[in-house]
């Protein structure tokens, strides 16, 4: 970091939050990172007994998933003002209660009683939960990596894929040992939402707009979410993001399915492989932090959305599995920090970041729901192999729109 861009050594006290001390509350993000994925990995490691105690087909199990699906994109547009007029704490803590009520009444409802419409209204309330949760949460990252003065954002993202490996892990145990869905969700989802509860109180402090002064800033806060919309920079912010949440849901829905199908692995070859590129993942999260406060955000996001890119297509064009797995880890590296930095990028100005962060949110988000249907419509011509040649042909014109991640004039920040 530049002598200019370095932070001042005191806090201002006259900003938001500056009044709690920044270190608890990195700490307390993290925690709050970590138990959402624990929360997201829990469900889907039980999927299949739940497919089974629901009695459902492929496409009736692609249904029940698309009201989750639906219940974050939802909550999307809106989660930004929630979090201006909440707080983030409260925001999060808000999130994480739908997420986790809606954990408990989806294993519930499948595992006790076979009710498909229960299983979809908890599924409904989960994803509407961790929309809510996702957008607040990152604002309070890119507010604690502003204090910080470094780019610290990727590694919360880093500890969300941590948990949700502990979430798998557990998951796996809990279906080879036998343990109940119901009894499995209910009892994580607690889990969850005391250590968010533990992990919030140490967010920075909101700032409070007096009685008479609410509904101005509520006004204001509507003004500044259309606003956002027809900012160019944030849109395209937004499309960037997609397509590296695109990048990294591809691998996440197909990875596994991929290499069973185009190399002949066992399923549980196919799920290591699938580990290898979270590994990667959680590896490039942590150390990336690190090159982007050095070299800057543009030419770091250049180097890894074109590692990313030549990493998925060594992992299809390989023909040779060792080979391909090690396509897979370049994948994953160069995919790890595209999401986390793109929301920092829209975050650059603290005042609009809740808005921003909203819009990039939602225009991302789309990848997680439209990026799987998509793959298996392609997967049903060319193979699920194949499909995934997708990545690096969305990659490759991505390249141009990196530029726009450079901090807009007049802000204090990293190097761009």
């Amino acid at each position: 970091m530049s002598g200019t861009d370095a932070p001042p050594a005191e806090p201002d006290t006259g900003r938001v939050g500056a009044q709690r001390p920044v270190l608890p509350a990195r700490n307390g993000v993290a925690a709050v990172f970590a138990l959402n994925g624990l929360a997201i990995a829990t469900w889907f490691a039980r999927v299949p007994a739940a497919r089974e105690a629901l009695d459902l087909s492929a496409g009736g199990l692609g249904l029940l998933l698309l009201s989750m699906s639906v219940g974050s994109l939802l909550a999307m547009p809106t989660a930004g003002l929630v979090a201006q007029r909440l707080g983030t704490a409260r925001a999060v803590l808000l999130g994480t209660a739908l997420v986790s009520g809606g954990l408990a009444v989806a294993g519930t409802s499948a595992g006790v009683a076979g009710f498909l419409p229960g299983a979809a209204v908890g599924l409904f309330a989960f994803g509407y939960g961790a929309g809510t949760c996702d957008v607040a949460m990152n604002i309070e990252g890119t507010t604690v990596e502003r204090r910080l003065g470094r780019t610290i954002l990727p590694r919360f993202h880093a500890a969300w894929s941590l948990g949700s490996v502990a979430g798998a892990g557990i998951g796996a145990g809990a279906a080879r040992v036998g343990v109940p869905i119901a009894a499995h969700l209910s009892v994580l989802a607690a889990v969850v939402l005391v250590g968010t509860l533990l992990g919030v109180r140490t967010f920075l402090a909101a700032g409070t707009a007096s009685a008479g002064g609410e509904r101005a800033a509520a006004a204001a806060r509507r003004a500044s979410l259309l606003a956002a919309w027809r900012e160019p920079r944030t849109l395209l912010i937004g499309l960037l993001v997609l397509v590296m949440a695109f990048t990294e849901g591809s691998a996440n829905d197909w990875l596994a399915v991929a290499f069973v199908d185009g190399y002949g692995l066992s399923e549980a070859a196919g799920a290591a492989v699938f580990g290898v590129f979270v590994v990667g993942m959680t590896i490039g999260r942590t150390a990336g932090t690190v090159a982007i406060d050095r070299w800057g955000r543009v030419p770091v996001l250049f180097g890894t959305i074109l590692l990313a890119a030549a990493g998925a297509g060594l992992a299809v064009l390989a023909g040779d599995g060792p080979v391909a797995i090690l396509g897979v880890a370049l994948w994953g590296l160069g995919a790890s920090l595209g999401f986390p930095v793109g929301l920092s990028a829209a975050a650059d100005e603290e005042d609009r970041a809740p808005a921003r962060v909203s819009v990039v949110g939602v225009i991302g988000y789309t990848a997680f729901l439209g990026g799987p249907p998509l793959l298996g419509l392609l997967g049903d011509q060319v193979g699920t192999l194949r499909a995934l040649l997708l990545v690096p042909l969305l990659l490759v014109p991505a390249l141009a729109l990196v530029p726009v991640l450079r901090p807009p004039a007049g802000t204090r920040h990293r190097p761009a």
